[in-house]
């Protein structure tokens, strides 16, 4: 599914998003994920933060491999609620595969992220995550001034 032109351009402006994933039972996860987007589809990586299990292990991987289905929610939030706006992304979550693929993507989001660039080494081997649009919705507060 095609993502608006400024659903786009308010995930470019943006540098988290919360994703939640579901196990097989449907017990929700949520966390907070740094992303880039390469047309309509967005790319989060397994990074080298520090983690309990390590990048393979987490959580959200393996509600993945479980339950595809994801959703990625990019907000503003400001005590002015006229100011107000989020997207929400219902997505289908894959491990990217393809090298080419994994190339372009970990490029996206090293341009996006200065932090990536100075994990080199096992950045290129952490697992990349697709994740391609299903549905969306976009919601922006109006100023009641402005109409």
């Amino acid at each position: 599914m095609n993502l608006s032109e400024e659903g786009r351009i308010f995930l470019d402006e943006h540098r988290v998003g919360h994703l939640a994933t579901a196990d097989r039972e449907a017990v929700p996860h949520v966390v907070p994920i740094c992303f880039a987007r390469l047309d309509d589809r967005l790319y989060f990586v397994a990074d080298e933060k520090p983690k309990r299990n390590g990048p393979k292990r987490l959580k959200r991987l393996a509600n993945i491999a479980q339950n595809p289905h994801v959703a990625l929610i990019v907000d503003d939030y400001r005590e002015d609620w006229t100011k107000l706006a989020f997207l929400l992304l219902h997505l289908e979550a894959a491990v990217v595969e393809a090298d080419q693929e994994y190339e372009e993507a970990l490029a996206a989001l090293r341009r996006k992220y200065p932090r990536y660039r100075n994990m080199k080494l096992l950045l290129a081997t952490n697992p990349i995550i697709r994740m391609s649009i299903r549905r969306w919705h976009f919601w922006q507060a109006s100023d009641p001034a402005t109409g």
